[in-house]
């Protein structure tokens, strides 16, 4: 499985600012907003959810075929702790991947030069040097209908996973802009 991860500190948190072993190279991957979309499109939730799926057998079944998965993981703050709401991590496979290396990536780049410069300022306390260094992140715009199979059917009183979602991680800062 490939993930997208289009929140910067979650990446950051997750190969500690590109000091984790066999994390050193960490790829900023721009990507079409259309491939984006069919990958939310196609995918399910990575754990079930029994305000969004029949049964567990259901989940089951759709997590097989699916060709990418939905998981919202902590977002994180500079000193990457994490805060109350969540970021969208996107799990790709078989056709999904195809389609992402294939015909989805428009842009790649090298994410740790900035991310030292910006570690460097949070471990001395300068932590609005170090914001002003991050890249600029915004809520995705995406149309209900694009995650309404990823949410509570409205009415059902149940976040996703018990805890309040704010509208910062209806699909967190996509940079997929392009296309």
């Amino acid at each position: 499985m490939t993930w997208i991860k289009p929140s910067f500190l979650w990446m950051m948190y997750r190969c500690g600012w590109g000091t984790k072993a066999g994390q050193e190279t960490v790829p900023a991957v721009e990507i079409a907003r259309d491939g984006f979309e069919w990958a939310l499109r196609h995918a399910c939730l990575s754990s079930h959810v029994p305000a969004v799926h029949a049964d567990r057998a259901a989940w089951q079944r759709e997590l097989r075929t699916a060709p990418a998965r939905v998981q919202w993981d902590p977002e994180r703050d500079l000193r990457l702790q994490p805060l109350p709401y969540r970021s969208l991590q996107l799990g790709l496979s078989g056709e999904a991947v195809r389609r992402y290396a294939d015909e989805w990536t428009v842009a790649v780049s090298d994410v740790p030069p900035p991310a030292q410069e910006i570690r460097a300022y949070v471990g001395s306390g300068d932590l609005d040097s170090a914001a002003r260094l991050l890249p600029q992140e915004r809520p995705y715009p995406a149309a209900d209908e694009l995650l309404a199979h990823l949410r509570p059917a409205a009415g059902s009183g149940r976040p996703l996973d018990g805890q309040r979602r704010t509208a910062a991680n209806s699909v967190a800062a996509a940079r997929a802009d392009a296309g």
